[in-house]
């Protein structure tokens, strides 16, 4: 059964939750309180007048649960964070279609991946300059999320970013020994871009 659009929304919002919300727990574990973040994600959902909240204060609510550690700077700035050449930095994230379509997994399972993904990307390189500015201006992290048909597709993005110097981490979900989803670290949006350019937005 298709969902109305409204409730795409909401899925949108709370899969943008979680993945921001991964990434800060790759490196500041000890900084997450899990009951505010379970608020946060918990009020992306509709309103009295049946509107779904809206970006801007689900991402202020992650703010306060998700704190920066101690020794990070106490102010955030307002801008963008962005990569060497001024680009906005990006983090893309690409999921495999088929497994809700067509081997039917359940929607919490496949966000599930799209997380994993973005997790060990940020953790693997997290000393990376992209991968700290990133981080450092949270609450004004952006991600894309996108989508392919299936296994092969997957493995064949993943052989294409490996050819061209581009890191990323492609998720190989267990005891299935399937990849499920890939996750590039933050990049200059520019600079990645026009590589995903083919690739339809995750819906």
């Amino acid at each position: 059964m298709r969902c109305a659009p409204r409730r795409w929304h909401q899925l949108t919002l709370f899969s943008t939750a979680w993945l921001h919300a991964a990434a800060l727990m790759a490196t500041q574990p000890a900084a997450i309180t899990m009951a505010p973040l379970a608020q946060a994600v918990t009020s992306i959902q509709l309103s009295a007048s049946g509107e779904a909240v809206s970006t801007s204060h689900a991402s202020a609510e992650l703010e306060t649960a998700l704190p920066l550690e101690s020794d990070a700077p106490t102010e955030v700035q307002a801008s963008t964070a962005c990569g060497s050449g001024g680009s906005t930095l990006v983090q893309f994230v690409v999921v495999r279609r088929d497994l809700l379509k067509t081997m039917e997994w359940p929607v919490g399972s496949v966000i599930a991946q799209a997380c994993h993904a973005c997790t060990a990307v940020i953790w693997v390189h997290r000393d990376d300059g992209d991968v700290q500015s990133y981080l450092s201006d949270m609450p004004h992290m952006h991600k894309v999320v996108k989508e392919c048909k299936g296994e092969a597709q997957l493995r064949a993005l993943a052989q294409k970013l490996e050819d061209g110097g581009i890191v990323h981490h492609l998720w190989i979900e267990q005891p299935e020994n399937i990849p499920t989803a890939l996750a590039l670290k933050p990049y200059p949006r520019d600079v990645v871009a026009p590589l995903l350019k083919k690739y339809q937005l995750f819906k």
